[in-house]
């Protein structure tokens, strides 16, 4: 009969067992107690997450789409400034350049009057005279130089004020440029989704990059943009009326002398006109009284070679009467009345050699005079000539210059309404 074999092991008592039992299944209770409870706690917490989650991503959607329209608003903002910064640089230039033409608009009357005056340094003897034609003429040159440099400081003004509106500008597209590069990012970000393919994680984007700013410092900056580009364009503005009111002022300085001088010219040349029509009634005066000096004298020589014959006829008979023989040679009424007639003759001849000497020294006289005056019709006809050269240069200037009208309105940056005939007719010439 065979023996039973033990293995040599520990032995547990049944209490052990059941006890073993009983705490195995007390434990998987409490496990699934806690299973249980950290499962409701999961989907609790599931729940919650996925509705935090899905605000959060709401919230930051609404915010993303708010920060879009803000600065999309800004960005129309900047818009509109630009077009209008854009249009003040057209019209600045463009008043710019239309000083620029009336300053080399101004070469020309310059040249004139200078003209004018060289033409009359030509004058000789006493017509070289400063007379009120000389006076307006330097009058204009200084009006001229005047307005010239009026339109050459506003030129100067104007050229700086653009600088200023395109720096000014440059601010405005820079930051109109950021504007619209952060619209496209926002709006790419706006657009992305959970489905997204480009998604992916990030190294630390939580970081504050370098050169952030604030809200506050955003806002900002956009706002000194702008209020320095309207102060600039306000600036532009004023400065452009100003520029209209010069060149318009001196345009009517300069007319205004223009015909002022020429009213003199007209009337410098009428009085020496008059002056020379008197000079050629003295002349032919002068010249009919030396005709008649000039018989008269024919007439005084030819009585004086006839009383010298009648002298001759009685010194002849007185001579001829001596010879009378004896007693014959008597002093009868005869001898007498010869006598008388010999000295009667010789105070006539007297007389008439006094009397043609001094029409003789009023005949010098009168052609000493009549040289003179015909040298000063002559001075005055050279005179007369040299005014009118002057005038028929200044025909050059007798169009009015053309009335300033800016082609955009310097208020509101609209195209000007024609002016009324009393505005745009020229000044009459007196």
């Amino acid at each position: 009969m065979a023996t039973p074999s033990f293995k040599p092991s520990q032995r547990f008592r049944l209490p052990d067992w059941h006890t073993n039992s009983h705490l195995l299944a007390t434990n998987a209770e409490r496990q699934r107690q806690a299973s249980h409870q950290i499962r409701q706690e999961a989907r609790v917490l599931r729940n919650e997450t996925s509705n935090q989650t899905i605000w959060d991503e709401h919230d930051n959607r609404t915010r993303l789409a708010e920060r879009i329209d803000s600065v999309n608003r800004w960005k129309e903002t900047l818009d509109k400034c630009l077009t209008d910064l854009d249009a003040e640089i057209d019209a600045l230039t463009q008043m710019k350049e239309s000083a620029e033409q009336n300053l080399q608009a101004k070469n020309l009357p310059l040249d004139v009057a200078v003209e004018c005056l060289t033409l009359r340094d030509s004058r000789r003897d006493i017509d070289v005279v400063k007379d009120p034609v000389e006076e307006e003429l330097h009058k204009e040159v200084e009006v001229i130089d005047a307005t010239k440099k009026a339109l050459q400081q506003r030129i100067s003004q104007a050229f700086e004020k653009l600088c200023l509106l395109q720096e000014a500008r440059q601010q405005l597209s820079a930051d109109h440029r950021d504007k619209v590069e952060t619209l496209d990012i926002d709006r790419g970000c706006l657009s992305l989704s959970l489905t997204s393919p480009n998604i992916t994680l990030k190294v630390d984007p939580t970081r504050v990059p370098d050169g952030s700013s604030t809200l506050q410092q955003w806002d900002g900056f956009s706002q000194l943009n702008r209020s320095r580009a309207e102060a600039e364009m306000k600036a532009a503005v004023e400065l452009r009326e100003a520029m209209a009111l010069t060149i318009a002022q001196t345009n009517n300085e300069l007319e205004a002398q223009r015909v002022a001088t020429e009213f003199t010219f007209r009337k410098r040349l009428r009085e020496m006109e008059r002056v020379y029509g008197e000079l050629r009634w003295q002349e032919k005066n002068t010249l009919e009284e030396i005709s008649e000096l000039q018989e008269d004298i024919r007439h005084l020589e030819d009585d004086l070679r006839r009383k010298f014959q009648n002298l001759k006829l009685c010194h002849t008979r007185l001579e001829s009467r001596t010879r009378r023989p004896n007693v014959e040679l008597c002093q009868d009424q005869a001898q007498h009345g010869l006598t008388d007639e010999v000295h009667q003759l010789e105070a006539t001849i007297a007389a008439l050699k006094h009397k043609l000497a001094q029409a003789q020294d009023a005949l010098d006289a009168l052609q000493r005079h009549l040289a003179r005056l015909q040298a000063d019709l002559a001075c005055k006809a050279s005179s007369m000539l040299l005014d009118a050269k002057c005038m028929d240069t200044r025909r050059k200037l007798a169009a009015p210059a053309a009335t300033f009208a800016p082609q955009v309105d310097t208020f509101a940056r609209t195209t000007n309404r024609t002016l009324s005939p009393l505005r745009t007719c020229p000044l009459e010439t007196l």
